[in-house]
């Protein structure tokens, strides 16, 4: 099972989500930045290797909000741990993705997200995830 770690990186009541290029799988579905786990690696220290290859950002990892598994295919399946980022240095600046854009969570629903993050997309955007943690910072 592939192990992956993503960002639910949050600022001013928005959620940061990127857009694959054409030249990857899955080619121009949405998804939050991210990526695998290496070999002996931590998820938390894989999550903050991502976050600055892809943005350039030297993230301060939160809390693990969400951890779930999709089968994409009977050889294919993973297992994608979503932690909160809330603080971290320097300037986004997109190293990989075709477009990212600051959502508010009621729009996530109306994005082409990859069919793993279809459930935590519906969580989020009724409420059911990360109120607790953003409280009025969602309203």
């Amino acid at each position: 099972m592939k192990q992956v770690v993503a960002a639910l990186m949050v600022r001013d009541g928005r959620i940061l989500i990127c857009q694959r290029t054409q030249h990857q799988t899955m080619p121009f579905k949405w998804e939050f930045p991210g990526g695998k786990i290496e070999t002996g690696e931590q998820p938390r220290d894989a999550l903050r290797r991502e976050l600055d290859e892809e943005l350039g950002i030297g993230a301060t990892i939160g809390n693990e909000v969400a951890c779930l598994e999709y089968a994409y295919s009977e050889d294919n399946t993973v297992e994608l741990r979503f932690f909160l980022v809330r603080d971290w240095e320097g300037q986004i600046d997109n190293h990989i993705f075709n477009d990212i854009h600051w959502v508010r969570r009621g729009e996530l629903p109306g994005y082409d997200f990859l069919a793993a993050d279809q459930k935590l997309i519906q969580d989020i955007a009724l409420g059911k995830l990360l109120t607790r943690e953003l409280g009025t910072e969602w309203d």
